[in-house]
This record gives C-alpha cells, structure tokens and sequence, in this order.
C-alpha cells in the first residue's frame, strides 16, 4: 500500500482524506490517505520521513506552506507565489503550489473566463496571493483590496511582474464591487462558527457580477446567499477544495483522478 498524507497544525479540519479516499477508492489503487498533525520546527523531519518511507505525497496546509520553501526544491510558480501546498517525492523533493490552479478552474468550471475581466480579491494572505499570481497570468486585472491596506499593496507589487494588478483598502468597497466582473473572497469572514459574518451584502452587489467565495465551511456562506438576492451567479468554496486536490493526485500518480467522486464525497461530508 502507498501512503500519502496532509501536514498541519491544526489539521483534523481538513476534508483532504475523505476526498482523495473516495479518489482512490474509485479508481481501485492500493493507496490511503491520512492527517498528520506537525507543527512548523518538526516540518523538515517531517517532509524527510514521508521520502524515507516510501509515501507516495504530500499535502501541506496552515501554518506550513511557506516554511516548506526552505525544505523542498519549489517550482518556479510555487516559488513566486511563496508557499507550496504539494509535495512530490518522484524526482527529488520538488514542492508546487495547486491552490491558483484549483481557484481559476473553480471558475472556468462555472463558465467563467478571466481573461480581460476585471477581478476584485478579497484579502491578501496566502490563498489570494496563490489566486492573485495565476489570475493575473491568465489575464485577468486584478484589484486586491484588503483590511490593512498596505499588505493588499505589498502583495500587488509582487503579483505585477505577472500582470495588471492594484492593491487597495476597503473604504471604496462599493465603487470596487461596482466595476467589478469578478468578486472572490479569500480571507476567513463567513466561515465555520462565524457563519453570519459577511463584508459584502446585496445591496452592494450588481446582477452581472459572479461571486466566488472560498470557503467552504459552511457550504452556503452569507456571502453567497447575499449574492443570490442581488442576482448575481455565485461559486462555493468546495469546487477549489477539489481541483486544487486534484491536481496534486496527478502531480503524484500521473492519472487523472475522479472529480465528481472528489466532490460529491467533499460535498456528503459537509452536510
């Protein structure tokens, strides 16, 4: 049997297992995936243990993802964005980074295409900067507008050798919202136990804007049942959950894994 595992701290949250199980499961592979809970200073040992064992891949999620960048050797994407989320032991330690990857198909999943839209994120921690870097090589302009304006400057200073981004506060929130194509929410607001919070409400929404939130606990945040008043097409959390996990699985195994399993076994599990 081969193992593969997420790393965290905390780490019993993540919905990782029963995903890439049901993946396995599906396509009959001797192969289990579990949860190891490994704080920051035991990440190295930790990554070198899973090679010397034989684990077929890692996972990596909060606090971990950027101090694996002194760990394993990065891909050049993982490296620009500053934090890896995959770990690959077939060819040395190499460390990539799904997340952009499983955010832009989330999208093109619901019929969206960025290229030339105009995209505000939400937030400026290391979901939106993995979003921010592939979006704005697919050609999407991208507004980061975040609490602390400063961090959504900082962060489109680095996300500009990419393409055409700005950084930004919140004070503007509504004349943002209202040049907007795309709105994504990348920060914790909304999600499980504090599901009535929201920043954005109907009222600040127009019908032809598409609202992407990434959280994905609960399944239907404020946020998208405010979207769906104003009338605006919404995409929930769990679609990037499943693509950003997906392409880890081929990253590691070279096949093309069960999406409708991945998902409807993400889905069951939420509700």
């Amino acid at each position: 049997m081969k193992l593969f595992g997420v790393l965290g701290d905390p780490v019993s949250h993540s919905l990782s297992p029963v995903m890439h199980n049901a993946a396995f499961k599906a396509l009959d592979m001797d192969c289990e995936y579990q949860a190891f809970r490994v704080s920051p200073e035991k990440l190295y040992n930790a990554i070198h243990g899973a090679n010397a064992l034989g684990f077929g891949g890692l996972n990596l999620t909060i606090p971990l993802k950027e101090k694996a960048l002194e760990i394993v050797k990065p891909t050049e994407l993982a490296k620009k964005i500053g934090a890896v989320n995959t770990v690959d032991f077939r060819n040395g330690i190499t460390g990539h980074n799904t997340d952009g990857f499983g955010a832009l198909k989330a999208l093109e999943g619901g019929g969206i295409h960025v290229n030339g839209k105009n995209v505000l994120l939400i937030g400026a921690g290391g979901a939106a900067r993995a979003i921010a870097f592939t979006l704005a090589e697919e050609g999407a302009k991208v507004t980061i507008a975040n609490r602390t304006p400063q961090r959504a400057i900082f962060l489109a200073k680095d996300v500009g050798i990419s393409g055409k981004t700005t950084g930004c506060g919140l004070d503007d929130l509504n004349e943002l919202i209202n040049n907007s194509d795309i709105l994504i929410h990348s920060t914790a607001i909304g999600m499980s136990p504090k599901v009535s919070e929201t920043i954005v409400t109907s009222d600040m929404m127009h019908r032809d804007l598409v609202v992407f939130d990434i959280v994905y606990n609960p399944l239907n945040t404020r946020l998208l049942r405010e979207a769906r008043k104003a009338g605006a097409k919404t995409i929930d959390g769990v679609m990037m959950l499943v693509y950003q996990g997906a392409e880890a699985f081929k990253i590691w195994t070279g096949k093309n894994p069960p999406i409708d399993i991945m998902e409807k076994a993400v889905r069951e599990r939420l509700s």
